[in-house]
């Protein structure tokens, strides 16, 4: 896969970068000159109050909208122009890029449909499905990456909403994503699926380079090398927990929405 030089001739330490995008919608500017840079290997959050720009510009990465100005570049390759599909295929995947889990189908079936798209099959309705069990032992071994082995048999409508969050990464994980950019992975959940799916999260990172929007500072906190902040649809600050949690023009930018959550989560 092409990675940008840099002047050394050695590879650019930064999977994913943009350059002043912006996203302007009817004189309303959502997404206001980012420059984004996401290191190789790293946990990278994009965090903000409410109508920061943080959705925009995800929709801008993964080109489900196409940037008023700015560039984006993945591996050192301009994406700016390119298609959601295409990039998919490069490596940077987002989440519900894969359709939301099917409720009535099994857990493992959700992931072998998942493998169906990632070798181009998925719309061969006349094969039989017999012919799909060559895809079991990899949809088993997605499933024991993310703790869902031993459910495999079950229907996904039956399984508590933490699990079906981890079905979810199981599926974009079988379109071997380089770059995985997940969106609000921990939304609606209770303190245990909270854990579980923080676990996991640093665990499917092990190899792979993860790019998510969060709320839970506990999380951020927790499991994030670098953060982003947005406000106005601008970076506000960037650093690691510590740096971007003292910064003045941070904390106020949260009073009044998260600003308890960020000034009381752990260091």
């Amino acid at each position: 896969m092409a990675q940008r030089a840099s002047d050394a001739g050695q590879p650019s330490p930064y999977i994913l970068e943009t350059s002043g995008l912006m996203k302007e919608f009817r004189g309303f500017v959502a997404v206001d000159g980012v420059d984004l840079k996401v290191r190789r290997g790293s946990i990278h959050a994009l965090i903000g109050p409410n109508g920061a720009g943080k959705t925009t510009c995800f929709n801008l990465l993964t080109k489900f909208l196409q940037p008023t100005r700015g560039s984006i570049r993945f591996n050192g390759r301009d994406i700016t122009r390119e298609a959601p599909q295409r990039i998919a295929r490069l490596g940077l995947v987002r989440s519900f890029q894969i359709s939301a889990v099917f409720p009535h189908l099994t857990v493992l079936e959700n992931v072998r449909i998942a493998l169906q798209r990632a070798l181009g099959t998925t719309f061969h309705f006349w094969k039989s499905e017999r012919s799909l069990a060559a895809l079991d032992e990899r949809a088993l071994a997605l499933l024991a990456e993310v703790g869902l082995a031993e459910h495999a048999g079950m229907v996904a409508v039956e399984m508590p909403y933490g699990r079906k969050r981890a079905l979810e990464i199981a599926t974009t994980l079988a379109l071997d994503p380089e770059l995985m950019l997940l969106d609000e992975p921990t939304q609606g959940m209770g303190h245990e699926d909270v854990d579980r799916v923080m676990q996991l999260i640093r665990k499917v990172a092990a190899d792979r380079t993860v790019l998510m929007v969060e709320h839970n500072m506990k999380v951020v906190s927790g499991i994030c090398d670098a953060i982003t902040v947005l406000a106005r649809g601008a970076v506000l600050a960037e650093g690691d927990y510590a740096a971007v949690s003292a910064n003045e023009a941070v904390i106020e930018a949260y009073m009044g929405s998260s600003g308890a959550a960020l000034a009381g989560a752990p260091a």
